[in-house]
């Protein structure tokens, strides 16, 4: 039974590094797959908590830039801008997420059904905006307005419906309100540096307790294998979206959908 689970903790922190980034729902993904390959985690704490192995992957790619904003912060408007535009969009997922949390993970990640319409629903909005004539007007990151940071942060409090992706909705947020494909992805990654460590840090505020030695041996396990796969993930995704946009994630997300449906109900 433990070769079974940490072979499953390998598979689900594999997924979580190849789709956290990805407009497909990683959260969606690593819950569904969980019920069908039989893992169960206490409070579903793993699942969230080897997202750290993605934030550190994120981290790594990103280790100079996020040095250089580090440093010229005292001295650069625009450095202090940006910084203060990623928190004004964080802010409203800290809200709800304390607010909401105990309805989040005890009736939201245990409807298998809802996951699997949000990955289909989410599909079709992807593919709708994909073929949008849309003209952006912001380019770079480091320019984005304040009041738009915050819509982009509203934005992402629909990924705390599991199925419907943080990056997703984020990207989808921004293209709407007049970004680039390629800033767009670029902001979601940012933005996704506090939101997932704020998420990582509080699951485990609430949840150490009930963790025992077991438990933090799949979680260390899911944890690295989520962050080797990300670095991946991270270096090759921004070119993949300015190149191809979202079509073929919003094709994955609607046949995962269809696939966990038809599993819930004939499975």
């Amino acid at each position: 039974m433990a070769d079974q689970t940490i072979v499953g903790a390998l598979i689900l922190g594999f997924i979580e590094g190849l789709t956290e980034f990805l407009p497909v729902s990683s959260t969606g993904h690593i819950l569904l797959l969980g019920e069908v390959i039989g893992f169960e985690s206490k409070e579903k704490t793993f699942e969230i908590l080897i997202q750290l192995g993605a934030i550190l992957a994120l981290l790594s790619v990103y280790f100079s830039r996020l040095w250089s904003l580090f440093i010229t912060l005292p001295n650069s408007a625009g450095s202090r801008h940006f910084v203060a535009g990623i928190l004004l969009a964080f802010l409203p997922a800290v809200m709800i997420g304390v607010i909401a949390y105990e309805f989040i993970k005890t009736v939201l990640f245990e409807t298998p059904v809802l996951i699997c319409a949000m990955l289909i629903i989410g599909g079709l909005v992807l593919l709708f905006v994909d073929r949008l004539k849309l003209k952006p007007k912001y380019f770079n990151v480091m320019d984005y307005p304040l009041s738009l940071c915050l819509k982009i942060g509203l934005f992402q409090c629909l990924a705390m419906i599991p199925g419907t992706s943080r990056s997703g909705a984020t990207i989808v947020g921004a293209l709407l309100l007049g970004t680039d494909k390629r800033s767009a992805a670029e902001f979601s990654f940012f933005l996704a540096m506090p939101t997932m460590a704020g998420a990582f840090a509080y699951d485990l505020y609430k949840n150490f307790n009930v963790l025992t030695a077991n438990d933090l041996n799949y979680i260390l396990v899911g944890f690295v294998t989520a962050f080797i796969t990300a670095v991946f993930v991270v270096r090759i995704l921004l070119d993949f979206i300015s190149k191809h946009g979202f079509a073929l994630f919003a094709w994955w997300r609607m046949i995962i959908g269809s696939l966990g449906l038809l599993w819930i109900y004939w499975g």
